[in-house]
């Protein structure tokens, strides 16, 4: 049948019991993929984490600071990674660090959500904020 229309018989799912067949032109048939797949790949959401830094005992301006960034990354959709970085004997204000996160999460609630809580890896405890859907 194939030939008598001059087209290209295409296995369209092999995996089927009988395997699925259809007439149609080759070239027609992998461009239509191709776009198909394009079209998937341009809808696929591509996930941007921003970071932001502390130290141990960073003061009320500058965490009020770092706050305003925080609250803007939320609202353009990232994800937002808060670390608190320990440098040299500073490892001793662990329970500062983790106050400090905990206190940023409480007041980025309405903006995004806590998706991991404080944890210490190596010199730093990283907290990972994602942002509330509108």
């Amino acid at each position: 049948m194939a030939r008598e229309q001059e087209l290209d018989l295409v296995e369209i799912s092999p995996k089927a019991v009988p395997p699925v067949c259809k007439v149609i032109d080759y070239k027609k048939f992998l461009y239509e993929q191709k776009k198909r797949e394009k079209s998937l790949k341009s809808k696929a959401t591509k996930v941007v984490v921003k970071e932001i830094r502390f130290g141990p005992q960073t003061d009320e301006h500058d965490y009020e600071f770092k706050k305003k960034h925080a609250i803007k990354f939320l609202e353009e959709g990232a994800k937002l990674k808060a670390f608190v970085f320990f440098k040299g004997r500073s490892i001793i204000y662990k329970d500062q660090g983790q106050i400090l996160l905990l206190k940023l999460a409480q007041e980025l609630e309405e903006y995004g959500k806590v998706e991991q809580m404080p944890k210490l890896e190596g010199k730093r405890m990283i907290m990972f904020l994602s942002p509330k859907k509108k």
